[in-house]
């Protein structure tokens, strides 16, 4: 089968709807014409969505509570299957289940979609909280369920997995590390986890094309963080490393607005 080129962008919209109302979300949409568009934080029922696009299958995973986290898969690309959440052995394995703020996995964080060459997985990643009341679920079960279950997929056929991590992996990843050392998004829990991606073989894609700092996915909206560029990157889209070869391109757009984040995406040979 001959390759082709497509484009995979993750986007943390932090409300879909909000987006849409300000009109940002369709100018996106046609100014970088994704193949396979990952969002995090949609904040939305498929039902509540006023977004027409035609031209995309749409795959929803939404929360249970309303307007609270969530995440769709939007494709031009034909799926095989598409799945909401962790595998049932996964699942049993790690023992997730509710804690002190509800059960993650009514907080429709997860979608597999299934295409013939690969798997995509997008999520968003509990926040381990600002006074680390999270943070046990993400270091002890979250994070090595989700590598668990991407291992499992792989077994399978390659993987492709992005999204919301809330977590910066090194001190190349924000923009004020020594400050914030230990504070949720940067401890050293969280930051093993995400080690533990790389560990497994898997490619942190944007770093295959970028080193250094300054380039992030996520400001507070205090103090004209994202005006002076006092970031995080914390959106990321990793690769089996069967398909590292097949990265011709890692980016972050961060001139594209109205979300606290901003998409990141990779160009794909495929």
């Amino acid at each position: 089968m001959e390759k082709r080129v497509i484009t995979l962008i993750s986007w943390n919209v932090n409300g879909i709807r909000a987006v849409h109302r300000k009109g940002l979300f369709i100018p996106f949409i046609e100014r970088y014409q994704p193949n396979i568009l990952c969002l995090q934080e949609t904040k939305a029922e498929q039902s509540q969505s006023e977004l027409d696009l035609p031209e995309y299958e749409e795959y929803w995973h939404s929360a249970t509570k309303k307007g609270y986290s969530g995440t769709a898969l939007f494709t031009k690309e034909r799926t095989m299957s598409v799945r909401n959440g962790f595998s049932e052995p996964v699942i049993r394995q790690f023992r997730l289940g509710p804690d002190a703020y509800g059960n993650p996995l009514d907080e429709g964080r997860v979608i597999t979609a299934e295409y013939e060459r690969f798997f995509v997985v997008t999520v968003y990643t509990p926040n381990a909280k600002e006074d680390l009341s999270r943070l046990s679920l993400r270091h002890d079960q979250w994070d090595p369920a989700f590598l668990a279950y991407c291992q499992e997929l792989e077994k399978r056929k390659p993987v492709i997995f992005c999204g919301d991590f809330n977590v910066a992996h090194t001190e190349d990843d924000l923009s004020h590390p020594k400050t914030n050392i230990g504070k949720h998004g940067f401890t050293n829990e969280e930051r093993a986890g995400f080690q533990r991606f790389i560990d497994a073989g898997f490619i942190d894609t944007f770093r295959l094309f970028h080193q250094g700092n300054g380039q992030y996915s996520w400001w507070s909206h205090w103090a004209k963080a994202r005006e002076r560029n006092i970031g995080w990157r914390i959106d990321y889209i990793l690769v089996s490393a069967a398909l590292k070869g097949a990265v011709r391109d890692a980016f972050i757009l961060p001139d594209v607005m109205g979300s606290d984040h901003c998409p990141v995406g990779v160009k794909l040979s495929i």
